[in-house]
């Protein structure tokens, strides 16, 4: 069955209410490739329990109300949906451990055209189960390639950040391990997409992909290592538009450029010369 907009944009997505462990905090840390070099004390503080802290862009996994799209009546190919872009900005230092309240809502959604895919854009706003305090809030666009020609609205749709035609002024390779997506799903995305060899034949893929999540928490890794000495209360935004997908085993390149307090980027990967996350802007805190 087609989208059916009216249906679609007033979709109601239960709230969550997620338990956060410090087993969970450093298994996303572990996801994104932290402890790579164990005896690095910078990366030490978010794989080990002792003084342990939250890596800004764990933001993204708080309150995921996991594949909702995935229910027949939202008219969505899930076998064909990808992550578009993500956005987090973050309102407090996030906690190690607690319960969280995750909101999520549909924001918009845009047909791109029959055989061009549509859009479906969400917010999260997550906050302190305890005391009610808003925690941060997330933005995600959905590239569901399989779902346009709906006669849905081509639009509006936001303009992407522009990254400088200058060339940039840093840059830090990050290394991704084979198993990378095995170990990143266990922070709630349990898509067969990033695990399942013949899902992701089927969905058009040579073999399981990273998840874009994964993708932007790496390029996240770079962003706090070049700028934040590793101080994660000094990354206070960001967001970026996925543009290739990665597969585990690949090494990352993110490119960087800084003004003020803000940063351009866009991540590749220099073994076959794409270009996987674009159009990226971070904001740094003094």
């Amino acid at each position: 069955m087609p989208i059916d907009y009216e249906k679609l944009v007033n979709w109601k997505i239960p709230e969550i209410e997620q338990r956060l462990t410090r087993r969970d905090t450093i298994l996303y840390a572990l996801g994104v490739g932290f402890g790579a070099d164990p005896c690095d004390p910078a990366q030490l503080k978010f794989v080990y329990e002792e003084n342990l802290q939250a890596l800004p862009t764990m933001a993204i996994i708080l309150g995921y109300p996991g594949p909702w799209h995935a229910h027949p009546d939202t008219g969505i190919t899930r076998s064909h949906v990808v992550h578009g872009e993500q956005a987090f900005r973050i309102h407090r230092l996030l906690p190690v451990e607690g319960t969280v309240i995750g909101a999520t809502r549909v924001t918009g959604i845009v047909d791109k055209g029959k055989d061009k895919g549509a859009l479906v854009m969400t917010e999260c706003a997550v906050r302190d189960k305890a005391g009610g305090e808003a925690i941060c809030t997330l933005a995600s666009t959905s590239f569901c390639r399989a779902d346009g020609g709906f006669g849905g609205p081509d639009g509006p749709v936001k303009i992407p950040h522009p990254i400088p035609d200058t060339p940039p002024q840093f840059t830090c390779d990050l290394p991704t391990l084979p198993q990378a997506a095995l170990i990143y799903r266990l922070s709630g995305d349990y898509n067969p997409l990033h695990a399942d060899p013949q899902y992701a034949r089927k969905a058009g893929f040579d073999a399981p992909i990273l998840h874009g999540r994964c993708t932007f928490g790496i390029a996240g890794h770079a962003i706090l290592r070049t700028f934040c000495g590793y101080d994660p209360a000094r990354l206070a935004a960001m967001e970026g538009r996925f543009s290739a997908p990665v597969y585990p085993g690949e090494t990352i390149r993110t490119e960087m450029w800084r003004e003020g307090n803000a940063v351009s980027f866009r991540s590749t990967v220099p073994a076959r010369g794409v270009t996987v996350l674009n159009n990226g802007r971070a904001e740094i805190v003094n």
